[in-house]
């Protein structure tokens, strides 16, 4: 059978508890998780790979081990980062830059070139890290990009609800009168009922983004065997037919996040621990495809502490809870993962939609952060996509 691979692996819902006095405490924010195995009480939630990536060049080159911490061994979230369940091969090259070193100024401008040089990008966290040099003071720093579009954009539909949230969202796919072409880009994975489906969409490169339908409240690693176990099994056509439709909501999200269950620990067998340990993403999905960017980074210093063929009309809803995963067609598992439950939390924290820059309009830019680059960046070490990778991912 084809294997599926997607470029997201976005939304999950939750079904939550609702206290008596009427308020769910588990859909009171938007968070996002370390791993794709990590737990949260809340049911809007994401994942996406580049935290992962600096932990595992931390663990590989630093800590050479499993990272546990005095007095908090059993740590949930560096048990299951331990594991490295993602690597950077699990992604293009040209999709991600990280890079590791001593603290200094010097790291810092090599950082800002490299991501003007490779995405156009800057960065929204880099200015907010302590940059005082220090002995065995350590920075990890990793960038994920992805801007990709749909083969064709696809039809904008009538504004409608979401689940039982008030007030309408506005929503993209294909209806009664959509052009057949517009199928074509659509494959049902399985359909059981309007309340449990997944489709894959494919776009202009190696991305596929994945959409599944469920109230299932589970870790994103589960949800997702979960979405490929059912369309092993499903007999029904997995072709997206004339009288089938497809409703999904537009996207647009942003979360700057830290992880203080890993920070100020003493870590075990060093005189290390983790000082600041921080991530972030910015992510839109529309009827012409899909924008993707997250940054990680962590600070480790010296210590102080211690059914039948016979086919009737599908109709692919998203109108309700859902998950999306993002994944190379060429790779073993998601880069990206996200659980949907309320549309307008979530939605409430994008960011404004602007154009992007013409890729030459920070050439000036770039040649001046060329120049003032110190080439005697001894104490880092630069890993991206015209450098072969060495030890980034590798025990």
């Amino acid at each position: 059978m084809k294997k599926l691979f997607a470029l997201i692996a976005i939304l999950a819902l939750c079904a939550g508890t609702v206290l008596a006095f009427g308020k769910d405490e588990s859909n009171t924010e938007f968070v996002l998780v370390p791993t794709m195995q990590s737990k949260t009480n809340q049911q809007n939630r994401a994942w996406v790979g580049t935290f992962q990536l600096v932990w595992n060049d931390f663990q590989n080159n630093i800590v050479k081990g499993p990272v546990k911490f005095v007095d908090d061994e059993k740590n949930e979230y560096a048990k299951q980062l331990n594991k490295q369940k993602f690597k950077s091969d699990m992604i293009s090259a040209n999709s991600y830059y990280k890079t590791f070193g001593l603290v200094s100024p010097d790291l810092k401008t090599q950082i800002e070139t490299a991501l003007m040089q490779k995405f156009n990008e800057t960065s929204e966290i880099l200015d907010a890290l302590d940059w005082t040099p220090a002995p065995n003071k350590y920075l990890f720093y990793a960038m994920l990009k992805k801007n990709f579009k749909f083969i064709t954009a696809f039809d904008k539909l009538e504004p409608a609800r979401f689940s039982k949230f008030s007030g309408k969202v506005d929503y993209f796919g294909i209806g009664p009168k959509s052009d057949s072409k517009l199928d074509d880009m659509v494959r049902i994975l399985f359909y059981n009922s309007r309340d449990d489906f997944a489709v894959s969409i494919k776009t202009e490169g190696k991305d596929i983004v994945y959409l599944y339908r469920t109230d299932d409240n589970k870790t994103f690693d589960k949800l997702y065997k979960d979405m490929i176990y059912k369309e092993r099994g499903y007999m029904g056509w997995h072709e997206f037919l004339q009288k089938d439709e497809l409703r999904v909501p537009n996207l647009n999200l942003y979360k700057m996040q830290k992880y203080p269950e890993l920070t100020q620990k003493q870590i075990k067998g060093t005189d290390l621990m983790i000082d600041d340990a921080i991530q972030t993403l910015q992510f839109t999905m529309n009827n012409e495809g899909v924008k993707l960017k997250s940054e990680a980074a962590m600070i480790a210093k010296m210590s102080a502490l211690v059914p039948e063929r016979k086919q009737s009309p599908r109709k692919c809803y998203l109108d309700d809870t859902f998950v999306v995963f993002l994944q190379e067609y060429d790779r073993k598992a998601p880069y990206f993962a996200l659980r949907v439950y309320d549309l307008n939390l979530i939605n409430s924290t994008g960011k404004p939609i602007v154009e992007e820059q013409a890729e030459d309009a920070s050439s000036t830019e770039v040649e001046k952060m060329q120049n003032s680059e110190n080439p005697k960046a001894s104490d880092s070490h630069v890993e991206n996509s015209q450098q072969p990778e060495n030890t980034s991912d590798n025990k």
